[in-house]
Parts: structure tokens; C-alpha cells; sequence
């Protein structure tokens, strides 16, 4: 039986955790996700560990914050004015909106407060600086 190497095309079935239990994302009651090793598509820790897995074989993998999604970055998070948001935006906790961040490009913020003269927005994933746990079963290597 063949084990995957990089370049392969996999089809797996997960659940990702937080260190704490909660469940951040699954694929078990829906279609396994399918990814080409070595193509960046994922976070290097859990391609990493999908290398090596045979056909029907199931691992629960710890993945550090530097192999998932990376430290979690202060100067991504502000508090702006109301007035410096779009005038059509109504910002709610968990809503997002993409700016322009200084450097010129675009960064989607999440709002993670909101009061009545200031936003907060946080500019990093929402995993990111978390470790990250992951039960992983390789469905088929296509």
C-alpha cells in the first residue's frame, strides 16, 4: 500500500480542535476535502502530517501556531472612530471588512468590540498564535 508523498492529490477527512476541545472546523458530516500535497494550499503543519499516511489510516496531530496559521501579530489589531469606517458599514462583533492596510495592500479586519465612539478591529486570523489539534483519517490517495 502506498504512502502520500508531496505532489500527491488527497482525500481526507478531519476535525480540527483548539487546545481547549472546541471544534473549529470538521469535515465529517460533509464531503472529505480534497488538496495537493505540497501546493500551499493548507497550513504546512497539517500537510505535514498527511505526508506518510497510508489509505484508511487515521492520527490526531498537535500543529504549533508557527505551523498553522502564525503568531498573532498586536499591530494588526486597532481601535478606530466610527467616522473612520465606511458610512454604509454597521459594525456588529464578527463582521468583517477589508481595508487598506499602510503598506498598501488589503487586510480583512474582524470587529471584536464595539462601542459607542470606537471600533476595535483585528487584522489577524482568528486562529492565529493557537496551537492547533487535529484528527486526520486519508479517505484515498487519487
Amino acid at each position: 500500500m502506498d504512502a502520500v508523498q508531496r505532489g500527491d492529490t488527497v482525500k481526507v477527512h478531519y476535525t480540527g480542535r483548539l487546545e481547549n476541545g472546541m471544534v473549529f472546523d470538521s469535515t465529517m458530516s460533509s464531503s472529505p476535502l480534497i488538496f495537493i500535497i505540497g501546493e500551499s494550499e493548507l497550513i504546512p503543519g497539517f500537510e505535514e502530517a498527511v505526508i506518510g499516511m497510508k489509505t484508511g489510516e487515521s492520527k490526531k496531530v498537535k500543529v504549533p501556531a508557527d505551523k498553522a496559521y502564525g503568531p498573532y501579530h498586536n499591530d494588526l489589531a486597532m481601535v478606530v472612530g466610527h467616522d473612520q469606517l465606511p458610512e454604509d458599514f454597521e459594525p456588529e462583533v464578527g463582521e468583517q471588512l477589508e481595508m487598506p492596510h499602510e503598506m498598501g495592500y488589503q487586510i480583512v479586519y474582524t470587529v471584536t468590540e464595539v462601542s459607542k465612539s470606537t471600533v476595535t478591529l483585528d487584522g489577524n486570523h482568528i486562529l492565529a498564535g493557537k496551537d492547533l489539534i487535529f484528527e486526520i483519517q486519508l479517505v484515498e490517495i487519487l
